[in-house]
């Protein structure tokens, strides 16, 4: 089952890329194997809507990389991806939080510390004072 998560996986990259690449003109950039894949899926949308020859190319696809990547036998059924709800509907858009007001350390916003800066003030007028009265 591992190989065929892998697998299917690998087909609906590949057929993403490779898909957008022929809406922009770079099909010819792509190697046969897609080539090939992107006429089959040609052929699929004359007879059918984008949605259902998308998964068939892919099943087809599919097939192709099970067998490539070592899976043996008939490929494991995989769940389609239409029949799975959108992502998008358990998806929650990313909001910064907003900014918090910057404060001064435990100080109220506003107000300013001026006992703190007189009492330094005042241990150095202590200090230059008692370093004189020593020396004399």
């Amino acid at each position: 089952m591992l190989i065929a998560r892998r697998a299917d996986t690998r087909a609906r990259a590949d057929f993403a890329t490779w898909k957008m690449l022929a809406k922009l003109n770079g099909t010819s950039s792509l190697p046969p194997e897609a080539q090939n894949f992107l006429a089959d899926y040609n052929k699929l949308l004359k007879q059918m809507t984008d949605a259902e020859a998308s998964e068939a190319t892919i099943a087809l696809m599919y097939k192709s990389y099970y067998a490539e990547m070592g899976g043996g036998g008939t490929p494991p059924e995989v769940p389609s991806r239409q029949s799975e709800p959108p992502v998008a509907d358990n998806v929650t858009a990313f909001r910064r939080p907003a900014p918090k007001p910057r404060q001064t350390a435990s100080y109220p916003a506003g107000t300013k510390p001026k006992l703190p800066v007189a009492l330094i003030f005042l241990c150095l007028v202590i200090v230059y004072v008692g370093i004189r009265y020593y020396w004399r």
